[in-house]
């Protein structure tokens, strides 16, 4: 397989194209009538007697041509349909784009995501990543005494498995990981953010804890229980965390991504669960704006890390 990349206003598209490297093989390129036969069937499929239509041409001429471009493995039959007592077949393209490559020179892409996300994780990372870019950005609390309850974050070096993670699937264009702290201190609410850590240590999860689907109760310090409102279960297990999706409150036309633990076992499970377990994690995700689920770590080695985990809702 080999794609054609295109930069168009910005932003860098791609379409799969058909590498030959036996001329012979494109020959019906070369000919200005059977390339715009292919232009009109790129469109949509069509039979022949609408393309001479179009063309302006005896349908004898095209009947040719098509021919030509269908032995030259160019075109195929589509679909077949009665029309006047006959049978008219529609054809289309085979391929979008054709390659006539020579042997060596190729040089390998080290800025450019070579792996193509699944479906489920590719609408779950939207509008996080897009068009190979990732466009958000990772929050994560102080390592310093910081917000009312002068608490150190612990989990900060978690950005880089998310960061890692994500870079397998888009180009990160300037700074990936803020600190909460930066981000009140200016009242940078807006765009795209994944936060990691409770509102405990990270002042941004507290700012939007309330508008998750699996939240934490903030009624009794310190912060210790996961409350589902899509089940109305709570957690308090150190090893449950949860990853929550839900449209940025105070700009609703981007996403939060939330991900953090009851103690600091929880969120390296809720991260673990993401960037390694998605699969899974993402089975029941359908493409909604505001959605949660909980997971649970698991030690299945006694080394006393984190290395499984389990979906509970």
């Amino acid at each position: 397989m080999a794609r054609l990349l295109k930069d168009r206003d910005g932003d860098t598209y791609y379409k799969e194209v058909r590498v030959e490297e036996h001329p012979e093989r494109l020959r019906g390129l070369l000919n200005e009538t059977r390339w715009k036969i292919l232009r009109l069937l790129a469109e949509r499929p069509r039979y022949p007697a609408e393309i001479a239509q179009q063309l302006e041409m005896h349908e004898q001429k095209v009947y040719y041509h098509i021919r030509e471009l269908e032995d030259s493995g160019l075109i195929e039959v589509a679909d077949r349909e009665e029309r006047g007592g006959a049978v008219a077949k529609y054809y289309r393209v085979t391929d979008y784009g054709f390659v006539l490559e020579l042997p060596f020179g190729e040089e390998r892409l080290t800025d450019f995501s070579v792996r193509e996300e699944p479906e489920q994780l590719r609408a779950f990372l939207h509008p996080h990543i897009q068009n190979g870019a990732v466009n958000t950005r990772i929050v994560v609390g102080s390592p310093d005494p910081h917000g009312p309850h002068q608490v150190r974050a612990r989990d900060t070096h978690l950005s880089t498995d998310i960061g890692l993670f994500l870079g397998q699937y888009g180009a990160f264009d300037g700074r990936a990981t803020e600190l909460d702290v930066d981000v009140k201190s200016a009242e940078q609410y807006g765009g795209n953010m994944i936060l990691i850590g409770g509102p405990l240590t990270n002042m941004v999860t507290a700012e939007v804890n309330a508008h998750l689907p699996i939240k934490f109760r903030t009624e009794n310090f310190p912060f210790r229980e996961l409350e589902s409102t899509q089940t109305g279960n709570t957690y308090d297990e150190d090893s449950v965390g949860f990853i929550n999706k839900v449209p940025n409150p105070h700009d609703p036309e981007s996403s939060i991504i939330a991900v953090a633990g009851v103690r600091m076992n929880g969120t390296v499970a809720a991260v673990l669960a993401l960037t390694e377990h998605h699969d899974e994690v993402l089975e029941g995700y359908d493409g909604e704006e505001k959605w949660g689920v909980v997971v649970q770590g698991r030690d299945m080695d006694g080394d006393g890390r984190i290395d499984a985990v389990d979906v509970l809702e």
